[in-house]
């Protein structure tokens, strides 16, 4: 009969990773659209000194739903509930937005066709988009004004897109010929920009 040599002890196992536990939602949800003026980082600090949420926005726990780059304006939501946040921002929701655009030339119906496609950039296609003319919108000045050239004539278009790539609607634009000169939003799934001014925010229900 044969002998079987007795099982070594191993190494002690470490303990892997604690799972993390989803935060638990806030006693009281808020959320806040603020209209971010031009010029105004979408976060509250900043080692340069430049402006951000903080000089508008004295909430505490509240940080941005989503982002609006430094040379764009409107619409920007902001909340103390991960859940919430998480539901504006995904991906997967596909929500709407909605931007009032100033371009560069008057559009010709090739390039609006062209937007509406969903026009391929650097990281790839981008998806069909909702577009249309629009009249000039009645808007607060922008400080500094917006850079004409006099012999180009300008234009403004609604554009609607379910997607959040970096600086998105500008590269679009560019894309077919169209720079962006002025770039507002205006809509956010259901929440609107409606009369705020540059710096002003009002509470919403969730």
């Amino acid at each position: 009969m044969s002998r079987q040599n007795p099982r070594r002890p191993g190494p002690p196992r470490r303990p892997g990773p604690a799972r993390r536990q989803p935060a638990a939602p806030p006693a009281q949800s808020r959320l806040i659209a603020l209209n971010k003026p031009f010029d105004v980082l979408t976060q509250f600090t900043d080692d340069q000194g430049r402006a951000t949420l903080r000089d508008f926005v004295d909430i505490p726990g509240v940080y941005p739903a989503g982002r609006l780059d430094r040379d764009s304006e409107g619409l920007l939501l902001l909340t103390n509930d991960g859940r919430l946040q998480a539901r504006i921002t995904d991906p997967k929701h596909k929500l709407a937005k909605t931007y009032w655009v100033q371009v560069e030339g008057e559009p010709s119906v090739e390039q609006l066709e062209q937007l509406r496609a969903g026009p391929t950039l650097n990281d790839g296609p981008t998806r069909p988009a909702e577009v249309e003319r629009i009249a000039e919108p009645v808007l607060w000045p922008r400080n500094p004004p917006v850079r004409f050239r006099k012999s180009i004539p300008t234009s403004w278009l609604a554009i609607t897109i379910r997607e959040g790539r970096n600086r998105q609607v500008r590269r679009m634009t560019a894309a077919v010929g169209l720079p962006t000169l002025r770039l507002v939003r205006v809509r956010i799934g259901d929440w609107e920009l409606g009369e705020l001014q540059p710096g002003q925010w009002r509470e919403l229900s969730c």
